[in-house]
C-alpha cells in the first residue's frame, strides 16, 4: 500500500529536513532525537495499532543499549553487527516478556510489562556485564563494515538517519499491510476480530516482538552515539517518557512519535539551564500541549488538514 499524498509530502519534508539538520545543528543532539523517534514510533506500533499499553519498553531500549555496547567494546563487534545485537536482544526479551504478557489486557498487561521491565532493571543493577552503576563506558564507535570510521559525528549521523529511515519506513509498511488491518481491528473490537477467525493472541504477540526488536535497535543506535549504557535506560522513567514523546506527537500516527520526540528532547536540552525549575516548565508546556492539541501535535494537525499523518 503506498504513500497517500498528504504522507507522502510529510515524509519527503521529514527526509529532506534529516538530511539538512545537522549543517544547522548541533549533530549528536540531532542523533539523541531519532534514536528516541524511532524508539517512540517501535512504541506507537504496540499501543497506537494495537491498544496495547507497555509501561516496560525502557527493558528492550536499556538491554539493547547493553548488549550492542558490550558486543562492540569486549568482542570488538563492528557497528552493525553490534546494533543488531542490540536488535535481536530486543527480539529475544519481546519474545519471553510477550509470552509471558499477551495473554492479559488493559491495566493488567500495563502491569506484567511494568514488573517483567522492574526485574530486567534489578538484573541489570547486579549483572556482571552491565558494569552496575557505572554502566558501560568507552564504547567505541568502530570502523562501519570494517572500513569507515565513524569517530566523525556527520559520518556516524549518517548510520544513525538510515536506521531511522529504515525503521520509519518498516513499521509504516507494518502498519498499512493486511497483518497491520488486523492489528487495527483487534484494537476497535477484539471479540470481533476473533469471531472472524483471527488468533488475536498469535497477531498482538508478533506486533509485541517487532515492536520490541526496534526499541532494541533504537537502543544499540544510541549507546554507539554517546558511548555509553547506563541504567538510566532501563529504568522504568525511561519508559514513562516515551509514553509521553507518543501521546505529546500523537497516538496511532505515523509521524506524531517523532515530533513527540523531538520536543521532549529539544526541551530537555534548552531548558536545562533553568536547573530546578526545568520540571515545573516542562510541567507548564505538556500541559499546554495537552489542552491545545487532544490528539497529539500531528493528530491534530492532519484533523485540520484533513489528512492522516
Amino acid at each position: 500500500m503506498g504513500f497517500s499524498r498528504g504522507q507522502a509530502v510529510a515524509f519527503l519534508l521529514m527526509t529532506a529536513l534529516v538530511v539538512v539538520a545537522p549543517f544547522v545543528l548541533y549533530p549528536v543532539f540531532l542523533m539523541k532525537v531519532l534514536c528516541f523517534a524511532l524508539f517512540a514510533c517501535a512504541f506507537n506500533l504496540l499501543v497506537g495499532y494495537v491498544g496495547l499499553l507497555s509501561f516496560g519498553h525502557a527493558a528492550y531500549f536499556g538491554m539493547g543499549s547493553y548488549v550492542a555496547g558490550y558486543a562492540a567494546k569486549v568482542w570488538g563487534f563492528t557497528p552493525e553487527l553490534a546494533i543488531l545485537a542490540g536488535t535481536l536482544t530486543g527480539t529475544g526479551l519481546g519474545v519471553v516478556f510477550g509470552w509471558l504478557a499477551i495473554r492479559r489486557q488493559g491495566i493488567y498487561f500495563a502491569m506484567i510489562t511494568l514488573a517483567l521491565a522492574q526485574m530486567n532493571y534489578f538484573f541489570c543493577v547486579q549483572a556482571p556485564f552491565t558494569g552496575g552503576e557505572d554502566g558501560i563506558q568507552q564504547i567505541p564507535r568502530g570502523r562501519l563494515f570494517g572500513v569507515i570510521s565513524l569517530q566523525n559525528d556527520m559520518a556516524i549521523y549518517a548510520v544513525v538517519a538510515v536506521v531511522f529511515l529504515f525503521g520509519f519506513l518498516l513499521i509504516r509498511r507494518i502498519v498499512h499491510s493486511p497483518f497491520g488491518q488486523v492489528l487495527k481491528a483487534i484494537r476497535e473490537n477484539e471479540p470481533r476480530a476473533i469471531s472472524l477467525g483471527y488468533r488475536t493472541d498469535d497477531y498482538k504477540l508478533v506486533a509485541f516482538i517487532l515492536s520490541t526488536a526496534i526499541a532494541g535497535a533504537a537502543g544499540a543506535t544510541k549507546a554507539l552515539v554517546f558511548g555509553i549504557a547506563t541504567l538510566t535506560d532501563v529504568h522504568f522513567a525511561m519508559s514513562g517518557e516515551v509514553v509521553l514523546m507518543t501521546l505529546l506527537g500523537g497516538l496511532g500516527t505515523i509521524f506524531g512519535p517523532v515530533m513527540g520526540a523531538f520536543v521532549v528532547t529539544a526541551m530537555e536540552n534548552y531548558l536545562a539551564q533553568f536547573g530546578a525549575w526545568v520540571t515545573v516548565t516542562q510541567g507548564v508546556i505538556f500541559v499546554a500541549c495537552v489542552l491545545a492539541f487532544r490528539r497529539g501535535i500531528i493528530g491534530e494537525l492532519g484533523a485540520k488538514l484533513r489528512l492522516a499523518l
